[in-house]
């Protein structure tokens, strides 16, 4: 049984960690921020193929994977882009907003690749584990690789946009 003195250096101790290492900034009235609430930068235009991408890759029932806040925000590292965790569609529109060259959405597309891919290779390993939902997993990775394709589409029709390039200069 911990006595009072242990009791109270345990409790400054998490103080201390608390402190340090949690986000405990809130509002006026003690309300924790909205993190999901967004900002300008989430108003701003997006090229025009990014709703219907988030559209379909969001959505497992479309695209047979679920994509987490925490595997956008990974794919974002690996292409060395920093964007803020929030709402998965909001992070999304961030990593394809400036978006101006072909080549960044080959390396984004072919990351996204990458965590699709780990998906199938588990749904593999389910189908084989469980027989009986092995037509579930299989219509995911059908969903998956559909998915896939679409990138390839996507980077195809991209016309890249030059920095020179002004709308209203004739």
């Amino acid at each position: 049984m911990m006595n009072e003195h242990e009791l109270g250096d345990l409790r400054a101790e998490f103080d201390k960690f608390v402190k340090e290492s949690c986000v405990t900034d809130t509002k006026p009235n003690g309300e924790a921020p909205d993190r999901d609430a967004g900002d300008k930068e989430d108003e701003e235009p997006v090229p025009q193929f990014v709703d219907a991408l988030t559209a379909k890759l969001l959505a497992p029932q479309q695209s047979g994977v679920y994509l987490s806040r925490l595997d956008i925000k990974r794919i974002a590292e690996a292409i060395d882009e920093s964007i803020p965790i929030k709402e998965r569609v909001k992070m999304v529109r961030a990593l394809f907003r400036h978006t101006t060259k072909q080549q960044y959405l080959k390396d984004a597309f072919a990351e996204i690749d990458k965590h699709i891919n780990g998906r199938i290779l588990i749904y593999t390993e389910l189908a084989e584990a469980f027989p009986a939902s092995k037509s579930i997993f299989e219509e995911n990775t059908k969903k998956a690789k559909k998915t896939m394709k679409m990138f390839q589409t996507i980077i195809e029709d991209f016309e890249e946009i030059e920095p020179t390039d002004d709308p209203m200069f004739v």
